[in-house]
């Protein structure tokens, strides 16, 4: 398995032709408060909405970024396995199986090329980490999707708390203690918002900060949407559009 490295990043013809396509179908977004980041990297964190954060984050974003997405979509070896855990239940059928190995050179393909860092949810979580400050170090900010299944309020879900973690490495190899930026993303009125960021305290216990930052974020995208006309919103977990909410 070839090992991510950030300076490494290729943007294929393929690729790029596969991004002209879709942004012929996915238009362009409204951003509102890019004066609240920082001049040096951060971490900014925001609301998923399905698919349609990271695909806004990857063709529109207008600054350089990765995006943590799942490490296994990246390995065309690593997809299969994850493929019929994700999106056939653990119990894919013969067909699904043959399905998963055919797509897994080309998912691998894409997300190699996109601007996307791997995310490990096993011991391997230290080479994410790892891979996050060296990209800050090349001058990239870091987007993370960080919710969780676990319901917050209408507008988003409880947040993961362990991206926070990122912070503590950042400082070790940096002496720097890393902002944190929360972004709200209305897909129906295509407009993407910053509130200011929140800023890692190395000198506190790591179990507080997570907490403290998590709370930031999600009270900050809360409040992002509620500036905005009342609008749907997308929600992070699968539910039919029935089922979504209007912001209040």
């Amino acid at each position: 398995m070839k090992e991510f490295n950030a300076k490494n990043k290729k943007r294929g013809l393929f690729f790029r032709f596969i991004a002209k396509i879709v942004s012929w179908f996915y238009r362009g977004s409204e951003f509102i408060g890019l004066e609240n980041l920082p001049d040096e990297p951060c971490v900014i964190a925001g609301n998923h909405s399905k698919i349609h954060g990271p695909l806004m984050g990857q063709l529109y974003l207008p600054f350089k970024k990765l995006m943590w997405c799942d490490g296994p979509m990246m390995y065309r070896k690593e997809f299969p396995k994850y493929a019929h855990s994700n999106f056939f239940n653990g119990n894919p059928t013969r067909f699904q199986r043959f399905i998963a190995k055919m797509l897994a050179p080309l998912v691998a393909y894409i997300f190699r090329n996109a601007d996307a860092l791997p995310v490990y949810r096993d011991m391997r979580v230290i080479k994410t980490y790892k891979y996050s400050v060296e990209a800050m170090n090349e001058g990239y900010n870091i987007v993370i999707f960080p919710e969780c299944p676990e319901k917050n309020n209408e507008i988003i879900n409880k947040l993961n708390e362990y991206f926070v973690d990122v912070a503590r490495f950042y400082y070790k190899q940096t002496c720097k203690e890393l902002l944190f930026v929360p972004m709200y993303y209305s897909v129906e009125l295509r407009k993407v918002l910053f509130a200011k960021p929140i800023k890692f305290d190395a000198s506190s216990p790591i179990d507080e900060q997570r907490k403290k930052i998590c709370s930031y974020i999600m009270d900050e995208i809360t409040g992002l949407a509620k500036t905005l006309p009342v609008h749907t919103v997308i929600p992070f977990n699968n539910v039919p559009k029935s089922e979504y909410k209007k912001s209040k």
